[in-house]
């Protein structure tokens, strides 16, 4: 019937819209789909089919909801990808390395007499076996790598330029990290660069609860810049010892030249006892990398450069939620968090009061123009818990069932720090999405009750169930709906609606509902004063 269709059709618009990461507007179409069969007067005539549609509605509504909030509630950790370094340093280690082929070895004979490098790349087997691996097995890994990383590779050389480096090493993102910005090791190590958490710090990084450098490919490229001139500078000007250390860390080259005697890495690298594998094999495989890399088509490489997008800067004097952003320049939120992927979460810095937001070309008017209209509160997904007298932050993560560390560092606190009574804590949960009405409170009709009845209760004023022992009042909030306060006190819409003579479902912030429960509760909603 045609009063289903049109359900059906809103309720189809509201998954599309939750594809996308537009929570309000999947939020709006999932309890349009319900109020045109609460709406209707044509319900009654079908009330089995209305009620079974209904029914199945709520349930997937309810599905998506639970879906999106584990997925992404404002403070989920951003997803990320696994670095190559991880796979290419175990196939190194666990399976035999390709003997070089006579074509191979000619071809790259030939590079390195015709093609100036700036860092020296000796003509010795293990470097071979390497390219030979690169351009036969490994050789679609390395194609999208030197794709993707077109796009970055003019402005790391501009970096390295400026800083006096060699430019060779522009290429070592490729085998760290194929260029993927979001790319994160087993052992942590974060961004195009690999940085582990310390390093980056050491060289200039911001590492916190909403943002992580590491995964910003310019400022990465800055701190890599630093780091590498620090590793040249410990190992007296050898770039294969400052290589070998940016994998294994300084100490431990040091300490294995220390107890060999030997200086020259290929030296040192010529035996088991003093580096471990990935070690000896690192530097090699960043050479060939770069051999192949200064000339793709001797290797056979198919190099299809991936167009970077294009983008503006918004400057955010407050956190926003990123879906809100989406939703303002009708873009999917991965495209926003793409061009933003040093943020961890789905929301901008908290304390952040001139956040740089990089945004598609072109849309930057359209978000400063709603950030300018826009209710503070409505912009970004917190919850908010005042500390009373003798809490701390072990008892208010307990009471609120959130982790302690996540609590300490969403504001920026120590897990040890003591609060204070007064203090106005962010609580790293995002409000209840509130889709629409639960499984648990079924469409307001009954066997003996048809839809009609209901869908008019609010006109006719019908007696909706005897009164509860207590009510309270309820003060509309930003966002609320009829579906998602009925659900948040297991009640049904129609009888907020009787309850409160309302005509109509729509209902205005501010608003004073009365609201009738089995036991006064006010652990949801402090009652109005």
């Amino acid at each position: 019937m045609e009063l289903i269709a049109l359900s059906t059709l809103h309720f189809e618009a509201g998954q599309h819209e939750l594809e996308l990461g537009h929570l309000a507007s999947a939020k709006g179409e999932f309890n349009r789909a319900l109020e045109v069969l609460l709406e209707s007067p044509f319900g009654g005539r079908t009330e089995p089919r209305i009620r079974e549609h209904f029914d199945q509605l709520v349930e997937r509504t309810s599905a998506y909801e639970l879906a999106a909030l584990a997925q992404g509630d404002g403070f989920a950790e951003q997803r990320h990808e696994p670095a190559t370094i991880d796979d290419i340093l175990t196939l190194s280690t666990f399976e035999e390395t390709p003997a070089p082929t006579l074509e191979t070895t000619e071809a790259v004979t030939a590079d390195l007499q015709s093609i100036i490098h700036d860092i020296d790349i000796p003509l010795n087997t293990k470097v071979l076996s390497f390219v030979q691996l690169f351009a036969g097995r490994l050789r679609p890994f390395l194609e999208e790598g030197l794709s993707r990383g077109i796009q970055y590779l003019p402005m790391i050389q501009d970096v390295f330029r400026a800083e006096g480096l060699p430019l060779d090493l522009a290429y070592i993102p490729l085998v760290e990290s194929a260029f993927k910005p979001t790319a994160v090791s087993r052992a942590k190590a974060r961004g195009i660069w690999q940085f582990m958490r310390g390093t980056g710090l050491e060289n200039g990084l911001t590492h916190d609860w909403y943002v992580d450098e590491r995964a910003e490919p310019e400022k990465a490229t800055l701190a890599a810049a630093k780091y590498l001139k620090t590793l040249h500078t410990k190992f007296d000007g050898d770039w294969h010892l400052a290589l070998a250390s940016y994998n294994g860390g300084p100490y431990r080259v040091q300490r294995a030249m220390k107890r060999s005697g030997r200086t020259d890495f290929w030296k040192l690298a010529a035996t088991t006892r003093y580096l471990p594998r990935e070690t000896r094999d690192y530097v090699p495989l960043i050479l060939a990398a770069i051999i192949i890399a200064r000339n793709p088509a001797q290797y056979g490489m198919n190099v299809q450069p991936i167009e970077q997008p294009r983008y503006e800067t918004v400057t955010l004097s407050a956190a926003v939620d990123l879906r809100r952003i989406a939703e303002w320049i009708e873009t999917p939120v991965q495209a926003i968090q793409s061009l933003n992927p040093e943020l961890r979460r789905w929301t901008t810095p908290v304390r952040a009061t001139d956040y740089e937001l990089k945004v598609p070309e072109g849309t930057g008017d359209i978000v400063r123009a709603y950030l300018a209209q826009a209710d503070p509160d409505d912009l970004a997904p917190l919850n908010w818990h005042t500390v009373k007298h003798g809490e701390t932050l072990l008892s208010i993560a307990r009471k609120l069932k959130v982790n302690r560390t996540d609590l300490a560092e969403a504001n920026y606190l120590s897990t040890k720090a003591k609060v204070r009574v007064g203090q106005r804590l962010i609580i790293p949960r995002a409000p209840a999405l509130l889709l629409a009405s639960g499984p648990d409170n079924p469409p307001p009709v009954t066997e003996s009750r048809p839809v009609e009845a209901v869908v008019t209760a609010s006109n006719t004023a019908p007696d909706a169930g005897p009164p509860r022992q207590a009510s309270l009042i309820y003060r509309v909030k930003r966002g609320d709906t009829l579906f998602s306060i009925a659900k948040l006190y297991r009640t049904t819409v129609a009888s907020l609606k009787t309850w409160n003579r309302l005509r109509t479902n729509s209902i205005q912030v501010g608003q004073r509902l009365t609201i009738f429960t089995e036991r006064t509760t006010t652990a949801m909603n402090e009652p109005a004063s």
